[in-house]
């Protein structure tokens, strides 16, 4: 059974503030992509999305800012990328950004590509679809078990292969993990809307490229 707390939320908690933070979060990644070249490598975006994300006036994060070229866009958000990995005049990356605004948590991930390499902008738009696809399940009201079940069946349907390590969670005013949730792919509930973060990561089944799309669950 799902813990009790697991959709609780804090005395300052305000929807309306979670959809501002939402915006100003992607708003800031979508200033932040646009400022990673080939050449760069990730200790340098990821100190430039803090410049940027300070910049949009973030007041602190909640998680790390993670980004991935190349290989590593394999890797979970616990995992080490393999170091000195530049961004190839032909690439993939992405994005994952954790800021807090107005004392509540944004969530958000998205791929890029750099050159026009096929596979790759296929692989960053079956993100995104399924992602789509995700959200309309919850939508009509499954648990957050039976979503990733649908997600996995609908990525291996599309040539793809779900990252099962990557399930989603909880966000809300800071910070939200007190209320201990757990991941979404586990939770034996109905997601309620504005509180959840659906994360899609998959991977290629033979080449070494993945990619990422995180957003929150809204009604």
């Amino acid at each position: 059974m799902s813990n009790p707390t697991a959709q609780a939320t804090g005395a300052v908690f305000s929807a309306d503030r979670m959809h501002e933070a939402r915006e100003r979060s992607w708003a800031a990644l979508r200033d932040i992509a646009a400022h990673i070249v080939p050449g760069m490598t990730e200790p340098e975006a990821i100190t430039m999305a803090g410049e940027r994300l300070h910049a949009a006036g973030m007041q602190r994060i909640w998680h790390p800012s993670i980004i991935r070229f190349g290989a590593n866009t394999l890797k979970t958000f616990r995992q080490r990328s393999a170091p000195d990995t530049v961004l190839a005049e032909n690439d993939i990356f992405f994005v994952d950004l954790g800021p807090v605004f107005e004392g509540h948590e944004g969530d958000v991930g998205d791929t890029f590509v750099v050159g026009d390499d096929g596979v790759m902008h296929a692989c960053a738009a079956a993100a995104r679809e399924l992602f789509r696809r995700g959200e309309a399940r919850w939508r009509e009201g499954v648990t957050g078990v039976a979503l990733y079940d649908y997600v996995s069946a609908e990525a291996e349907s599309l040539g793809w292969r779900l990252n099962h390590a990557t399930k989603g969670h909880r966000v809300g005013d800071y910070p939200h993990a007190v209320h201990k949730a757990g991941n979404l792919g586990d939770f034996d509930a109905q997601p309620v809307p504005g509180l959840w973060i659906l994360e899609i990561q998959i991977a290629h089944p033979v080449l070494p490229i993945g990619a990422f799309y995180e957003d929150l669950l809204m009604a």
